[in-house]
């Protein structure tokens, strides 16, 4: 008879190597899956690398596609530390690209130094808002997160659609209306890096705030509550923590990181807003966060790997004609390994006898 325990120290080298054989042992299932469907898996594996980082217009494309699944991974990170789980990314996300959109039309004509910050702020106060309701059904009349959370991501995009469906936000030509705005002034674009076309200054956003992220969480008060509230929470309150106040600060950050990554895509990328361009960033962000770990350095490096696929995903179905739901099932695969050596790499297998 076998047990799992917890290892009583962690060892960098095993936690490596647990995840090395997660990667390799998601490259092979995924290769037997790709050869199922007759594909040639090494020219398969080929398009999706150059697709992710084969060039500098791939490259950008892997930054600018990973940029908003690293925010969004970022506000799981702080959520699920501390033991909330809120699955409200997705709502947050829309909200915060509603909230940017309503930004645009309050600041317009202002200067890009006020504009750009000014529209980001209002985006990420909009998740804040989402997050403050959760904390606030939480702590007044106990409703767990986790419903409250999905029910507001409903609840935003019902908004969201009334707006465009024949709302005021909705654009109009002749007699047809359309599920989308107008598009933004090019002067409300966030601008570009390096002289690209695809590569905005937004991709710059996750990585400062994965590096804010990580010094909250190891070397600040908040940090400590974070952390004490995941590990045990009556200790906490012991210690004079307000765990009402601290669930509060908690959701709402995790709302505002979430919306960023709606905002910077709604004027990097999308630069209108509609109904499906921003679906499935929330969800994904939870994959992300898990696969890194809980960590926002790991969450940054599955983030960039997402991003990758997603970006070689296009070369991948056309050089090596495969089906588009294979990228998915990929995913998927990827996120069941690394789950496994995060288990691994915390626990140990213990063989008891049998008495």
């Amino acid at each position: 008879m076998i047990r799992f325990e917890p290892r009583p120290d962690a060892d960098a080298l095993w936690t490596a190597a647990s995840f090395a054989m997660a990667i390799a042992a998601g490259l092979a299932i995924s290769a037997l899956l790709l050869a199922s469907t007759g594909a040639d898996v090494a020219q398969v594996f080929s398009a999706l690398v150059r697709g992710a980082v084969g060039s500098p217009k791939a490259l950008a494309t892997t930054l600018v596609k990973a940029a908003p699944i690293i925010l969004t991974g970022l506000a799981t990170v702080i959520a699920f530390r501390a033991q909330l789980w809120s699955i409200g990314g997705e709502g947050q996300v829309f909200a915060g690209a509603m909230g940017g959109y309503l930004g645009a039309q309050l600041l317009a004509g202002m200067p890009p130094l006020l504009f750009f910050p000014g529209v980001l702020i209002v985006g990420m106060a909009a998740g804040m808002t989402l997050g403050w309701l959760a904390a606030m059904l939480r702590n007044r009349f106990a409703v767990n997160e986790i419903i409250s959370t999905v029910m507001l991501n409903y609840l935003v995009i019902y908004i969201l659609s009334w707006l465009l469906q024949g709302g005021p936000w909705g654009e109009s030509g002749g007699t047809i209306s359309y599920q989308q705005t107008p598009m933004l002034p090019t002067d409300d674009f966030l601008p570009a890096l390096f002289g690209s076309a695809r590569l905005h200054a937004g991709v710059l956003l996750p990585f400062v705030a994965a590096a804010l992220c990580s010094i909250v969480m190891s070397r600040t008060p908040l940090g400590y509550e974070i952390r004490g509230l995941g590990y045990n929470p009556e200790a906490l309150r012991h210690k004079g923590v307000n765990i009402a106040r601290t669930i509060s600060v908690i959701l709402m950050a995790s709302g505002a990181l979430a919306a960023l990554a709606g905002a910077i895509e709604l004027f990097g990328v999308a630069h209108r807003l509609r109904a499906d361009n921003l679906v499935g960033l929330g969800y994904t962000g939870i994959i992300v966060g898990m696969i890194g770990g809980l960590r926002p350095l790991g969450t940054v490096l599955a983030g960039l790997f997402f991003g990758g696929l997603a970006s070689g995903a296009v070369y991948m179905r056309v050089l090596g004609d495969v089906p588009a739901a294979l990228v998915p099932a990929i995913q998927g695969i990827t996120l069941f390994f690394f789950l496994c050596a995060g288990v691994l790499a915390r626990y140990r297998v213990v063989k008891v006898a049998v008495q």
